[in-house]
């Protein structure tokens, strides 16, 4: 029989993304104080979303509040990139990046980690946007997951396939 293994992931589920994104487009042309600001939030592709105003202080308020639908939806804020606000003509924007996968540099800081703090007998795997983490015992295993739980790597992370 093989050892025990679980996969290390970043994913975000698109369809709750698409929930907040709508929940947040609704809520800011519904609320008093964003009443003709032209506060918008809407999808710029397949992985980005744009956010919009007629001012910094709105535009930023309307970044909190998608923000906080995230959260309401169970999406880590880890996910969401966003950058400073650049005006564009009249209108301020603020581009935003919903992060999936996770990348070469930060696969082998988690894999480092694993090495340096997890229990004796654990290897990490680097498989594309993903880490394979096996051992011997289901119990050190268990452990790492709750090391990487400790740790913050700046993504967020979820455990999967626990064989």
């Amino acid at each position: 029989m093989a050892d025990p293994s679980f996969d290390v992931v970043s994913k975000v589920d698109r369809q709750e993304v698409d929930n907040a994104l709508n929940q947040a487009a609704k809520e800011l042309a519904n609320r008093f104080d964003f009443r003709g600001t032209g506060a918008a939030v809407s999808w710029a592709g397949e992985e980005a979303v744009t956010i919009e105003a007629e001012t910094e202080e709105r535009v930023l308020a309307a970044v909190e509040v998608f923000k906080e639908k995230l959260i309401k939806r169970g999406i880590s804020l880890k996910a969401l990139e966003t950058d400073e606000p650049a005006v564009s003509g009249k209108v301020y924007k603020v581009p935003g990046k919903i992060l999936k996968g996770i990348s070469q540099e930060k696969a082998k800081k988690v894999a480092k980690f694993i090495r340096d703090e997890g229990p004796k007998g654990v290897q990490a795997q680097i498989q594309g946007d993903q880490l394979r983490v096996s051992g011997k015992k289901k119990d050190h295993l268990q452990d790492v997951i709750a090391l990487l739980k400790q740790e913050d790597f700046g993504i967020a992370l979820q455990f999967t396939n626990f064989r």
